[in-house]
């Protein structure tokens, strides 16, 4: 396995729309453990493949309090939604390092169609933190990044924050 390097914004590459993938094969496989190692190492609880440069419709993710349940969706598909949460988000590819989340409305619950890296197609209903990152990690597939989602005064104390440690390196 290894380590791949996480786009940060604004990265231009971060906004490509990911294509669906067509085969599952041990090249697609070695990328999902390569995201997996990625994803547990810069603790992470989801990440998407266009945030490590790879224009797939793949995304993994481990919400669990042990860090021991993985998950993997392959041309995920949001069907439907309902309720409304209102909790803070984060993204490794949006300042890492340097605390930035803010608090984004979105659905509580949602159902999920899927593959898993055997091709099986699966539908999941989730809710809480499961849909929100189901949700964020999507985004990214369709090369939308949390911050998008903010008013324009909030983007702008975002921007100021990641130009002020850029600086600093």
């Amino acid at each position: 396995m290894a380590v791949l390097e996480i786009l940060q914004y604004p990265d231009p590459r971060l906004r490509i729309k990911a294509e669906s993938v067509t085969q599952i094969d041990d090249d697609i496989r070695k990328k999902v453990e390569d995201m997996y190692e990625t994803m547990y190492v810069n603790q992470g609880v989801g990440l998407a493949a266009t945030q490590v440069n790879i224009h797939l419709q793949i995304f993994t993710m481990d919400i669990s309090d042990t860090r021991d349940k993985p998950l993997c969706v392959i041309n995920p598909e949001i069907l439907t939604k309902s309720g409304m949460q209102y909790d803070y988000h984060g993204c490794l590819s949006v300042g890492a390092g340097l605390g930035i989340s803010d608090k984004l409305e979105r659905a509580a619950k949602l159902r999920l169609r899927g593959m898993d890296l055997d091709g099986k197609i699966f539908e999941w209903d989730l809710d809480e933190l499961a849909a929100i990152c189901v949700q964020h990690e999507v985004d990214h597939l369709n090369g939308i990044l949390f911050i998008d989602h903010l008013s324009r005064l909030k983007l702008d104390r975002i921007r100021k924050k990641i130009d002020k440690a850029q600086r600093r390196v």
